[in-house]
């Protein structure tokens, strides 16, 4: 499988299920089956995904069988996300997100695709997530939403 490696978070997977987001997602996961971008997943995210309807677990199962990367948490990305808190960057109610921006710093993934508007896809946040990467001989973290990244997306906005 060739393209860029493409990490995906909880609401990615979920959005595929929300009106609002679901053609997005949905062509992103089209995208992922032609082989155009590689997924890239996490431990993080499969334990977010315990309690999520049958549907959004059954994507999350067509995702392994995809070949999806799975990331881990290791010493190295709790040290980036526990700094992304003491910066402040993230409270420590958000802890989980900081991980899925560490995984994907640490993994060089080439974007993280997000819908989480609040401490993801946020321009503020984008700035500090990439001086803290920086400062730690990090290179910056593209984090995009599937609508910028999708190549089957509605398109007619």
């Amino acid at each position: 499988m060739s393209g860029q490696r493409i990490y995906i978070d909880t609401s990615v997977i979920g959005g595929c299920f929300d009106s609002e987001f679901a053609p997005w997602s949905t062509g992103l996961f089209t995208d992922f089956r032609l082989g155009i971008y590689r997924p890239v997943v996490s431990e993080v995210v499969e334990a977010e995904l315990v309690g999520a309807p049958t549907p959004v677990k059954e994507l999350w199962i067509e995702l392994l069988d995809l070949h999806a990367e799975m990331l881990f948490v290791g010493d190295e990305v709790d040290t980036l996300a526990k700094m992304y808190e003491a910066r402040e960057i993230l409270s420590p109610k958000y802890f989980n997100d900081g991980l899925h921006i560490a995984l994907a710093t640490v993994a060089e993934v080439d974007s993280i695709v997000s819908w989480n508007f609040k401490h993801i896809v946020n321009y503020r946040r984008m700035q500090l997530f990439n001086a803290a990467n920086r400062d730690c001989g990090y290179s910056p973290v593209h984090i995009r939403t599937p609508r910028e990244v999708t190549r089957h997306g509605r398109t007619e906005d």
